[in-house]
């Protein structure tokens, strides 16, 4: 078979893989295989328990300054003196936490705190800094908020005691202490990656165990809204001593006719004394959950030593995974010793082929598609940074809605549960670390998101950092950039890197990532590929249109932009101006609007108190759509569309002229007002339409027609009073797991 490079990537060969050589590895025939006799559900992976601990806390905010706020945390420079004793009262077993506040995970405490204007701040200037957060008091300046501790007090059987047992986070912001019966364990620093802590010698089977968190979010990471807290879900894992590494199983498929060859590669650590022999036994379950295909490879790990099996089984007729049809195979890994199954775990992954044409743009099982992108804080609404899962699948099909195919995951890496919905509903990804840096914190942040999310089939990309003006067009930035993708081709190498850069294109980091960003200045995207013709490039974040949703008046004391497509910071665009350029020319492989949805902070262009939150989304922070959306809805989506606007109750205006715009995909469009003809207009593509109408009131009606018939019928009406809400839920029915929510909207 052959070795699969970077350059296939780019050049054109059909590969869901990168650069992997397969010499030596264990091989399985592709004849369907039936279940192992001890098989169990990929949902029932005893011996190894992943439990949720997101339940039962409590917690209470600190303080950055004062030790007897702090619960007496440094309070006599001997925090660290001698291990598990005295390093704050809150860490102790019976310490009284009544009057802390019960939350559950996930959880940040910044979107309950009041917002507070910056002090003495000037109000003749233009910006202020703290808007950017969303004038939440964090950081610094206010230490009374910006420390919390959580507490949780969990049991463990008797039973656990010879087994291996970790705490997984998925996500804390931003400085985590961890504190397991009064030891610490562990100190992260950093808001974005997810940490692994082994707590194996300070835990106590049969006994209570207590968990203690102290979190520091006084210093950020962005100029955006980042929240505070355990934002993220944290998992108990107990597993035998043999078993199978966090992360430690990737696969990897190279696509060659009607065949799959896939790669598994299988971590394992062995965390005792005496070397352990035994088998791994890996089985394919297709998208029906079938058994198609079983690999087993003898195995010995020595003492506490690490070893990497690879196995390569082969499929006929695979189902690939798709934006249409997202086919998801699972890899059921068993480790076996005398027999006995001692470790059991699932891997969801995705069978497909992706590549970048310089002139062509971007190649998904060899065909063509056109990125549809968004960009995307991770926040929502009420309820900051702490989604619960079904709020990632909401926020997914709503941009799916719009006919956007991607989604930029900006600027820190996506939650795994974010990444599992994109993989179910057929959406693509790049995925992005937090800091372009190669000092040893950043690049195992860089390691840490790779290492979690390669095995989802969304991700097309990984970003190595945005808009880093000090060092993107200089040599400096080309060493860390180099230092950056060299991790990423070592840990991955089926994927190629890309940064969003919005100066320094042709030098600098440019000239080390595969695929090359423009964060806006589309227009200069025509001259550089003329000059540097081999290389990809994608519009990395465009757009950044402001407006507020179902307005049509600028109010610059009320902070109001008008919803038509005109407003924008003079560094960006309207929508159709950038979308039209990028439409128009294939060796563009599409774009990235900023943003999907609305977010807490940036509000441009009035960054100013009381503004708290962006104007950038084409929906509002709770998923409306702004009249924008449906301007790329029109062109990302076939569907037959007819959207009219703005609303038609002027009332005090009648008479005085009213801008009416239309956002169709049809041929043409006839207005009329009452009945009145107004005039009809063809469909200029990736355009919209535009009228002049006095007001009146009564209905304001537009007719779409297609292929000589009226498709389409849209209508605008002259409002009364308020006569009655109506409440409806986006499901009928959620699961009863105290974590599930439905989505319910009040007209």
């Amino acid at each position: 078979m052959a070795i699969l490079t970077r350059r296939t990537l780019l050049s054109g060969a059909a590969t869901a893989a990168g650069a992997m050589t397969m010499a030596g590895a264990a091989s399985a025939a592709a004849n369907p295989a039936e279940p192992p006799a001890d098989f169990a559900r990929p949902d029932d992976l005893a011996p190894r328990q992943r439990l949720l601990m997101d339940f039962d806390w409590r917690f209470a905010l600190g303080h950055a300054h004062d030790t007897a706020r702090d619960f007496g945390f440094g309070l006599d420079q001997r925090t660290f003196a001698k291990a598990g004793t005295k390093v704050a009262a809150a860490a102790e077993a019976d310490f009284d936490d009544k009057a802390w506040t019960p939350v559950q995970l996930p959880h940040d405490w910044a979107v309950d705190l009041p917002f507070t204007p910056t002090p003495d701040f000037d109000p003749r200037l233009e910006d202020d800094p703290r808007a950017a957060h969303g004038y939440k008091p964090l950081g610094r300046a206010y230490p009374a908020t910006s420390v919390g501790w959580y507490r949780k007090r969990f049991d463990l059987p008797a039973a656990d005691a010879g087994k291996r047992l970790s705490l997984e986070f998925d996500g804390v912001f931003r400085d985590c202490l961890v504190l397991l019966n009064g030891y610490v364990v562990h100190h992260h620093q950093g808001g974005y990656s997810p940490f692994r802590v082994d707590i194996t010698d300070f835990a106590m089977p049969g006994e209570p165990n207590q968990l203690t968190l102290r979190v520091d979010a006084s210093l950020g990471e962005g100029w955006f809204y980042e929240g505070a807290g355990v934002y993220r879900h944290v998992w108990l894992v107990k597993t035998d001593p043999l078993h199978v590494k966090q992360w430690g199983v990737f696969v990897r498929s190279e696509v060659k006719g009607a065949t799959a060859r896939l790669l598994v590669s299988t971590e394992l650590a062995q965390e005792s004394d005496g070397e352990r022999r035994g088998e791994v036994v890996t089985t394919l379950l297709d998208p029906a959950r079938k058994a198609v295909a079983t690999a087993r490879s003898g195995v010995t790990v020595q003492a506490w030593g690490d070893h990497t099996l690879d196995q390569i089984l082969t499929l006929d007729g695979p189902a690939l995974w798709s934006i249409e049809t997202p086919n998801l195979y699972r890899a059921l890994t068993e480790v076996r010793v005398g027999g006995k199954v001692v470790d059991r775990q699932v891997t969801t992954f995705g069978i497909r082929t992706i590549r970048f044409d310089a002139e062509r743009g971007f190649f998904l099982n060899d065909r063509p598609v056109k990125l549809l992108g968004t960009c995307n804080h991770h926040d929502h609404a009420g309820l900051g940074a702490a989604l619960p899962d079904r709020m990632q699948a909401f926020r997914i099909e709503k941009l799916k809605a719009m006919g956007s195919n991607a989604y930029r995951s900006a600027h820190n890496p996506a939650a795994p549960e974010l990444l599992d919905a994109c993989d179910r509903l057929g959406m693509l990804v790049i995925d992005e670390t937090r800091r372009m840096s190669s000092d040893p914190a950043a690049m195992a942040q860089l390691e840490a998101m790779v290492r979690r999310s390669r095995n989802h089939p969304s991700i097309i990309l990984w970003s190595i950092g945005n808009e880093e003006q000090a060092q993107q067009g200089t040599e400096r930035g080309a060493r860390i950039a180099r230092t950056m993708r060299r991790a990423v081709d070592r840990l991955d190498g089926t994927r190629l890197t890309t940064a969003a850069l919005d100066s320094g294109w042709g030098d600098g980091v440019s000239k080390v990532v595969d695929v090359l960003g423009f964060n806006y200045r589309v227009p200069k995207m025509e001259a550089y590929h003329a000059q540097v013709p081999g290389q990809p490039i994608i519009a990395s974040e465009a757009g950044s249109t402001v407006s507020t949703r179902g307005a049509y008046v600028h109010d610059d004391k009320s902070h109001v932009s008008v919803a038509y497509d005109r407003e924008h910071p003079w560094w960006a665009s309207t929508a159709e101006n950038w979308w039209t350029t990028a439409a128009e020319r294939p060796y563009i492989a599409g774009g990235f609007i900023w943003t999907g949805f609305d977010y807490r902070g940036e509000p441009t262009p009035f960054s100013r108190w009381p503004s708290v939150a962006s104007y950038f989304g084409v929906m509002d922070s709770c998923g409306f759509p702004k009249d924008n959306y449906f301007y790329y809805r029109a062109w990302w989506d076939p569907a037959p569309l007819l959207h009219l606007f703005p609303h038609w109750t002027w009332t005090g205006r009648e008479g005085q002229d009213i801008e009416v715009w239309c956002h169709s995909n049809l041929d043409r469009v006839e207005l009329s007002l009452n009945g009145r003809p107004l005039g009809a207009k063809a469909v200029v593509r990736n355009r919209h339409l535009q009228w002049t109408v006095p007001y009146a009131p009564g209905v304001l009606e537009a007719r779409g027609w297609k292929d000589g018939r009226l498709v389409l019928t849209a209508r605008r009406e002259t409002a009364g009073p308020a006569a009655a809400l109506r409440l409806s839920a986006d499901r009928s029915r959620i699961a009863a797991d105290g974590e599930d929510v439905a989505v319910v909207t009040v007209e």
